[in-house]
């Protein structure tokens, strides 16, 4: 038998002690327990303490609901005192406030109704909003529930939110722009490009419009690149009267200037103007036709009516006068004798 010492790294199977079968043995032991902790499942714990989180949790529910009542009420009540101030101011501090703020916004007191009833709108949207979301975290922090990993991982989905829907952020954004920035509002006549029709609706996705015909659009606020609002602090209306072509155009200007006279003393009439009708003078001159123009001023889509009883009186006053209107030309079809010879080459 040898007397050399054994290696303590080789195994013995007739020693359970050497360190070879420790190390496999305690190896072994590990990585099961490292496995066993990466396959098991940590139930969400929850603190659930009777009656006191019922109690947390029924509080923060019925101050969210009296706080929205609250704050939704403020603003339904601030706008119609905007709306009773603008039809009748009821002492001289309301007078002095309502013109303090048309001085403010630059726009006519029935414009700063319509943008404070947008803003109200914008308000009341970005309130709810808030408040849902504060609800929420304070109904998860009172069970227990961790909010760390939740609020990375809706930084982590704001980012993926942003390239996914920019569309939809775009809408937004240029919703929140267009009510701050007032460029146009319920009620309001505007042109976005191909469609012309009245505003019936704003939210900060998407503009209702209504044309003339009574179709109704839905446009996303985001594909809105340019705006024409012809109701934005008062109206024009242009009245085009055609008379024959050898009429007296001092006489026909003498005329209209009586009917414009008969318009501003109407009171019916003179209440929709602004300002006093104009009579602008020749407009265009054609082989039959000599066309006088006239304008008006007005408050925000009231020159149609305005614009017809005008043109009605017009006419009426022309004929009165005997002044003639355009003469329509005859257009006379040219015989078939008279087609055949100029088709017909000469000499044949």
């Amino acid at each position: 038998m040898s007397d050399k010492p054994a290696n303590q790294n080789s195994f013995d199977w007739r020693n359970p002690h050497s360190a070879s079968l420790e190390y496999l043995v305690t190896s072994t032991l590990g990585i099961g327990l490292s496995a066993a902790r990466l396959t098991r499942m940590t139930p969400l714990a929850l603190t659930w303490n009777w009656p006191q989180t019922p109690i947390t949790l029924g509080v923060i529910l019925a101050a969210a609901v009296l706080a929205h009542l609250v704050v939704v009420t403020i603003i339904k009540r601030v706008t119609k005192r905007m709306r009773r101030l603008e039809q009748a101011p009821e002492s001289g501090i309301a007078k002095k406030a309502a013109s303090a703020l048309t001085q403010v916004s630059g726009s006519r007191p029935g414009r700063t109704v319509v943008h404070v009833t947008a803003l109200a709108h914008l308000a009341r949207s970005i309130w709810t909003i808030t408040l849902v979301v504060v609800v929420i975290l304070m109904l998860m922090s009172t069970l227990g529930i961790p909010l760390t990993p939740i609020l990375a991982s809706a930084g982590i989905g704001g980012v993926v939110l942003a390239f996914g829907a920019q569309s939809l952020i775009k809408d937004y954004l240029s919703g929140i722009a267009m009510i701050i920035e007032d460029q146009y509002g319920v009620g309001d006549q505007i042109n976005v490009g191909e469609i012309t029709g009245t505003v019936e609706d704003i939210t900060l996705r998407i503009t209702k419009l209504r044309d003339a015909g009574g179709m109704i659009w839905y446009i996303r606020n985001g594909e809105i690149l340019r705006v024409g609002n012809v109701s934005q602090g008062y109206s024009t209306g242009l009245i085009d009267v055609p008379v024959a072509y050898d009429a007296d155009v001092a006489q026909v200007t003498a005329v209209l200037n009586q009917v414009l006279a008969e318009v501003s003393a109407n009171p019916d009439l003179s209440d929709k103007l602004l300002e006093e009708p104009t009579l602008l003078g020749v407009e265009s001159i054609t082989a039959t036709t000599l066309t006088m123009r006239i304008r008006i001023k007005t408050p925000p889509n009231q020159q149609y009516d305005l614009v017809r009883s005008i043109r009605e009186a017009a006419i009426a006053a022309l004929n009165a006068a005997g002044i003639p209107g355009p003469v329509a030309v005859p257009f006379i079809e040219p015989t078939s004798s008279a087609a055949t010879s100029r088709s017909t080459p000469p000499g044949i």
